[in-house]
């Protein structure tokens, strides 16, 4: 039974939904990271496309202020998906973070109760009663492919459709950051929010992140095709590797600030909070790698822990990545990466529109050539993993005569999803990596194939 179907056989049979009230029904799926994760943050260009698995929620009014959450998916997990709190204990920010951390088996409702919080906050008029939530998803969890972007655009579109709002494209994606950054606390940047919302069955959407400019949607070429192995070692973007490769960059770039005598300030205008300065716009993707390389590179310190950073620079300029005292920061790296990927990135997008209108195999390999160069920079930042290794290397192994372009690990990295481009040929061979791999003894894998529409394309349907 389709999701709709089962929703309309709640209703009518009383279970968790009034007969009598409309339901709406929004869907998004979760999103594969071609080219340009961990580039989001620094205001790089990303190039992102979705995945057939996806998440649903269903959303409907209640008269009173109790909000009813049934999540079937975490249920199942192990966690409780069944809760009920009321619009009292959620008064400000800090309520609904005490509430949402109150233990792990909850944890997952920051990108819920986050989600009502924001729009009650947002649209105080139109969010004045409580409302009931069902939830499923066959987006696997912490796996890299974005289970969080597509539980929270899911919810809060809608959540907004049942109480009068109407939330798309980039409105709705900022929304979702919001939740995950402020009451997740997760420093996510934005490209899995927005891939989620704007993608497209067979396109995948490249987006420059200063905060949020979607570029036109790319059809890849017709005999090329992109599969997800998921590597099935967990991957966090609160985890610890993922935090300390965004909070190095983001030291690599107040230093370079403080070497020009460029003043950084908290940007007023963003609801998002964040630094800016007056010449790259708080955006390391905003220099170029020939500037990079010939004025900063090798003056930045190889590594750097937070005690001798602050002594020399007054101040961390990113809210969602707090120093600590127990790491150590590759700083040059994790800059260096900034500047390098989005460079690379732009040229995978390049190729790829010219490869839409007169398509080579050259282009192809080209293409494939900078997914391998930024896998082997994502060790470089502490975001590599044996697993994720061990998956890229057999399709370089495999190569180009079998119609295997370019592989990389995706999102926050440190384990998680490798992306793989390749011909619609190559499916056999698709799956003979995925054979061996599963006999390694590394994890449990899955197998990713093929896209579907992203939330604002799906829509709402009222049942």
């Amino acid at each position: 039974m389709d999701f709709v179907s089962k929703i309309k056989e709640f209703k009518k049979n009383g279970t968790f939904f009034s007969s009598s009230e409309p339901v709406y029904i929004s869907r998004a799926p979760g999103r594969l990271d071609l080219m340009g994760g961990n580039d989001d943050y620094t205001g790089g260009l990303v190039f992102e496309s979705t995945i057939r698995e996806a998440t649903f929620a269903a959303a409907q009014l209640r008269t009173d202020q109790v909000i009813e959450l049934n999540n079937k998916t975490v249920t199942e997990a192990g966690w409780q998906g069944i809760l009920e709190v009321n619009w009292g204990e959620m008064a400000n920010e800090n309520a609904v973070k005490e509430l949402v951390n109150r233990s792990a088996n909850v944890r997952w409702t920051a990108y819920v109760l986050g989600n009502l919080f924001y729009l009650r906050k947002k649209y105080p008029e139109k969010v004045n009663s409580g409302i009931r939530l069902y939830m499923e998803s066959s987006v696997p969890l912490n796996r890299g492919v974005s289970s969080s972007a597509a539980i929270e655009v899911s919810v809060m579109k809608a959540s907004a459709a049942a109480y009068g709002i109407e939330l798309h494209g980039t409105e709705l994606a900022l929304a979702c950051q919001w939740v995950e950054n402020v009451i997740a606390d997760s420093g996510c940047g934005i490209m899995d929010q927005i891939a989620v919302v704007a993608g497209k069955e067979g396109y995948v959407l490249p987006l420059v992140c200063q905060p949020c400019l979607p570029e036109p949607l790319i059809q890849l070429p017709e005999e090329l095709q992109i599969w997800g192995i998921d590597s099935g070692v967990s991957h966090q973007v609160s985890g610890i590797e993922y935090e300390a490769a965004r909070a190095a960059a983001f030291m690599g770039y107040k230093i370079i600030c403080d070497l020009e005598n460029i003043q950084v300030t908290k940007d007023t205008e963003s609801e998002i909070e964040r630094y800016t300065d007056p010449v790259w716009k708080g955006y390391l993707a905003n220099l170029t790698r020939s500037q990079f390389h010939d004025k900063y590179e090798g003056r930045l310190p190889l590594q750097l822990d937070m005690h001798s950073f602050l002594s020399g620079h007054q101040f961390h300029a990113d809210p969602f990545s707090p120093l600590k005292e127990e790491v150590t920061y590759h700083v040059r790296a994790n800059t260096r990466y900034a500047v390098e990927e989005n460079q690379r990135v732009q040229l995978f997008s390049e190729l790829s529109r010219g490869a839409s209108l007169s398509h080579s195999k050259r282009s192809f390999a080209l293409m494939g050539e900078m997914m391998y160069q930024s896998h082997n920079a994502y060790t470089e930042c502490g975001l590599g993993s044996a697993a994720t290794d061990f998956l890229v290397e057999m399709c370089r192994t495999a190569g180009v005569e079998k119609g295997i372009y370019g592989a990389k690990i995706t999102g926050g990295g440190a384990g998680g999803t490798v992306a793989i481009l390749a011909e619609k040929s190559a499916k056999p061979g698709i799956e003979a990596i995925f054979a061996v791999y599963q006999n390694a003894g590394f994890g449990d894998p899955y197998l990713f194939e093929g896209s579907s529409d992203g939330a604002d394309a799906c829509g709402i349907t009222i049942c």
